[in-house]
């Protein structure tokens, strides 16, 4: 009897803890996402051709890479790691900045600043559907020439 006990608790224990490392895995914001050119709206144009952003998150971090082809036909890619702390990482690929910080407004919701010269020049908030089938990342600020930026770019996860 006591033997079918200890077995049961076991069994409760490992199974919490293969939930757990499961969610921490399903992070919302990982994935393959598929940029959604019918569903985006770009201020000023022209919008890209394709864009696939890899996301990998966890509580603590993220790790971005994406690359596409812009709407002149040029091959774009972007690279960064950032923990969720405010902190500056430097980045590579990114018109505007060469660093980010980044912040967790909540499970579905990251928001990035783009920095060139330590000074904000682009506010990106990314927020994940709550089917977690779409990401709709909203760009504001300013772009290399000084023009206003409002892009709304959504993307389909593979």
């Amino acid at each position: 009897m006591q033997f079918k006990k200890v077995a049961i608790v076991c069994a409760v224990v490992c199974a919490a803890l293969v939930l757990s490392v499961a969610a921490k895995a399903s992070d919302p914001q990982s994935g393959t996402w598929k940029f959604n050119a019918a569903k985006s709206s770009y201020s000023p144009g022209p919008a890209p051709k394709s864009i696939t952003l890899m996301a990998q998150a966890d509580e603590k971090s993220i790790k971005i890479h994406s690359e596409g082809i812009d709407g002149e036909g040029k091959a774009t890619k972007v690279d960064f790691s950032a923990n969720f702390d405010g902190k500056d990482y430097p980045a590579t690929g990114i018109a505007a900045g060469d660093m980010v910080s980044v912040e967790r407004v909540d499970a579905n919701t990251l928001r990035v600043s783009m920095k060139k010269g330590g000074q904000t020049v682009m506010t990106v908030t990314s927020v994940i559907s709550t089917d977690g089938k779409m990401r709709t990342s909203t760009f504001v600020g300013k772009n290399n020439e000084g023009h206003d930026v409002k892009n709304v770019v959504v993307y389909d996860k593979e």
